[in-house]
């Protein structure tokens, strides 16, 4: 027994062992149900991805729109800025010549009211068969003073005539000082109507970028860190992308070589001197109706508070550098000079944008071109004045201003 016994504990000890080693059981293989839902999560997270990339680009898409309208609204009121100006000194001559005219009336109607007195002085005291018999000079004397009578009645005449026709140029020009006081008061009207229409504009621009802005870091999260990093080195790349382009472009136009320019052009070419006085102030805030023929200024309304330039004021300045005035306003400075077909164009070229690429009225913004399809600009609102594309969808055309 104590044989069998030990012998019974030795085969247990080895049966133990061996049945610890036996498989435990496995976990259940998915079923198809389980294998569907996953790829049905897939399919809702790609499209969401997809959907949430719409939305990106959708924002983007209304930042354009708000910035072009924002644009074309400021370029509106710099117009009526101008007429203001040019209906006020159309005024300021009305009166001049106003003044001018009523001076002449008074001296006119003062040489005849000393003619009537010297005509009275010659025809006054005694009847003329009195006058000629006892009067001074007797007879002689009274031919004489008739004579002299009728010179001056015949010169009274005149005087006459010279009152009517200045009353009647002074009567001219007063309707012409009214006209021009009625034209600068409706100008001052449409001023004050497009610079709020403008301020509007700008401030739902400027609303919007905040709210799309947010949006747009709230939806880049959305994609995943991998397409929030992807999102960020993409920014980073366009700002390198640019200041290396602002780097050779200023390195190109500042040279003593030519400039990297697409037609032949000297570096003392009036472009390439506008070219070169806009470069100087890449990085310049834009600032609605800033810019001066001296530089960077405070604008107005919402660029009060900002020393810049906007669009038309950085083409002002840059062209005066070059010798050419311009007004501040892309309406005028597209007619600045000869029209340029884009396959001819030469840095210093205006080129201009517009919501209607038929119709000039529309135009909202200029840039100045520096070459290989690229020009400087001040472009919106909260940008700064930098180097971009000139191949977009509302480019109208182009212009080389001449003095």
């Amino acid at each position: 027994m104590a044989a069998f016994t030990s012998t019974a504990a030795i085969g247990m000890s080895l049966l133990v062992p061996v049945a610890s080693a036996q498989p435990t059981p496995t976990e259940p293989a998915p079923s198809a149900e389980d294998i569907e839902h996953s790829e049905r999560q897939v399919r809702e997270r790609a499209a969401e991805v997809g959907r949430t990339k719409a939305k990106l680009a959708q924002a983007d898409g209304e930042l354009d729109r708000l910035a072009v309208a924002a644009a074309a609204a400021v370029e509106r009121y710099n117009g009526q800025r101008l007429e203001l100006q040019r209906s006020l000194q159309a005024h300021r001559d009305a009166q001049a010549r106003l003044s001018d005219a009523d001076r002449r009336l008074e001296e006119a109607r003062a040489g005849l009211a000393s003619m009537a007195a010297q005509l009275y002085r010659n025809n006054t005291g005694y009847d003329q068969i009195s006058s000629a018999l006892v009067g001074d000079g007797g007879p002689q004397g009274f031919m004489d003073r008739a004579a002299m009578a009728e010179v001056l009645v015949k010169r009274r005449t005149v005087m006459v005539d010279r009152v009517e026709a200045s009353k009647n140029v002074a009567d001219v020009f007063r309707r012409q000082a009214q006209r021009a006081l009625d034209r600068h008061k409706e100008a001052m009207r449409r001023a004050e109507e497009a610079r709020r229409l403008a301020e509007d504009a700008v401030s739902r621009q400027q609303e919007s970028v905040d709210r799309i802005e947010a949006e747009k870091r709230r939806l880049e999260r959305r994609l995943g860190k991998a397409e929030a990093r992807t999102a960020r080195l993409k920014r980073a790349r366009e700002r390198a992308l640019q200041s290396a382009k602002a780097h050779q472009a200023g390195a190109a136009f500042t040279g003593s070589g030519r400039p990297a320019a697409d037609g032949p052009i000297t570096s003392a070419a009036p472009g390439a001197i506008a070219v070169r006085a806009a470069l100087k102030w890449l990085g310049t805030p834009y600032s609605w109706g800033g810019g001066t023929i001296a530089g960077p200024s405070r604008g107005i309304a919402h660029g009060a508070g900002i020393r810049g330039f906007d669009c038309s004021g950085l083409a002002m300045y840059a062209w005066h550098k070059a010798g050419v005035q311009l007004d501040h306003w892309t309406g005028t400075q597209w007619t600045s000079g000869p029209r340029v077909p884009l396959d001819a164009l030469r840095p210093g070229d205006l080129v201009f944008f517009a919501k209607d690429t038929s119709d000039p009225d529309t135009i909202h913004h200029v840039g100045i071109y520096i070459g290989k399809g690229q020009m400087v600009e001040a472009p919106y609102t909260g940008g700064r004045v930098r180097i971009a594309s000139i191949h977009r969808g509302d480019l109208i055309g182009a212009t080389r201003p001449s003095g």
